[in-house]
């Protein structure tokens, strides 16, 4: 592997970080330090920062929490990864991991619904869900996409590719 090659691949594509490999809780501690660290030479308001860093923390749950739910942890399965880059004049954020086949249609849809509300309805669904009860077998209160969606300043972009006939990889990008 040549990495000059995939290191002018990332500033094409204005990749700042990026994390490839399981999300162990420490490691998405260490990796969010390394964030926000960046984040600050980059001499941008504490605002933003804290918004990227947010939806930083909202992906790789999102993504933790999925894996474990499905029990997926063979490493070259379980592997994921994360990047943060400059998009514009912003920033965009990007998580890439395994979804079972049976999962991909509800996942999508979801994130269509999300973007289909206007940012008055985001914030509306927020507070109601923040006041349901989670249900048995869910992934998570529904919170994640929804906060993600309140901090981005465009739709939420997401990817399908194909893996084999149980599962596919999902890629989501949220916009800061």
């Amino acid at each position: 592997m040549d990495l000059y090659d995939l290191r002018e691949e990332f500033n094409k594509s204005g990749i700042m970080m990026c994390f490839n490999g399981p999300f162990y809780h420490s490691i998405i501690e260490e990796i969010g330090n390394a964030v926000r660290n960046h984040l600050a030479a980059e001499n941008i308001t504490q605002a933003v920062l804290m918004e990227v860093f947010a939806v930083y923390i909202e992906l790789v749950q999102n993504v933790r929490n999925y894996l474990t739910l499905r029990g997926i942890t063979r490493p070259e399965v379980a592997a994921s990864i994360i990047t943060i880059g400059r998009s514009g004049v912003g920033y965009v954020v990007s998580s890439g991991n395994v979804v079972m086949n049976a999962d991909v249609e509800s996942l999508c849809l979801r994130v269509d619904e999300v973007n289909a509300m206007t940012r008055d309805e985001i914030k509306s669904q927020y507070r109601k869900q923040m006041r349901c009860e989670v249900k048995p077998g869910a992934m998570g209160a529904g919170l994640g996409l929804l906060d993600i969606a309140k901090r981005s300043s465009e739709k939420m972009t997401y990817a399908v590719r194909d893996l084999d006939a149980t599962s596919k990889f999902f890629t989501l990008s949220a916009y800061i």
